[in-house]
């Protein structure tokens, strides 16, 4: 029984990195092709396609073995948009490495982004 779809495809990318895999499947939703799309845009993963199994669907992932961890982030903290630094040292090695992935009410953005357009919201997850 799934509860946490996100949580579930960032173990199926870490666990196929880990493991030497070139691709994984794993379910679908839009909030997951959000995430996939910065993942992509930043090289942590390589392309993914969409693949309809006339239930809820099922994506595609390639891996390039870049990743060394991800996870989701739980519970959902609030960030206000002059506190990043505080999230970036509890969840990423070193300021400056790796993402924090952020639902903002622009859309789900990386921190950078939403420091530069001054922006608070919502933690979902972390990649390096």
């Amino acid at each position: 029984m799934k509860h946490d779809l996100l949580s579930d495809v960032l173990s199926a990318i870490k666990n196929g990195d880990k493991s030497g895999k070139r691709e994984t499947i794993t379910s679908f939703s839009r909030l997951v092709k959000d995430v996939l799309l910065i993942f992509q845009k930043h090289n942590y993963i390589g392309d993914f396609e969409y693949i309809d199994d006339k239930r809820g669907g099922k994506i595609k992932i390639q891996l390039l073995g870049k990743v060394n961890d991800c996870n989701s982030i739980k519970p959902r903290f609030y960030v206000k948009k002059d506190e990043y630094e505080k999230w970036e040292k509890r969840f990423l090695p070193a300021i400056g490495l790796g993402l924090l992935i952020i639902s903002t009410s622009e859309g789900i953005l990386t921190h950078d982004v939403a420091k530069k357009k001054n922006i608070g919201g919502t933690l979902l997850a972390y990649v390096y």
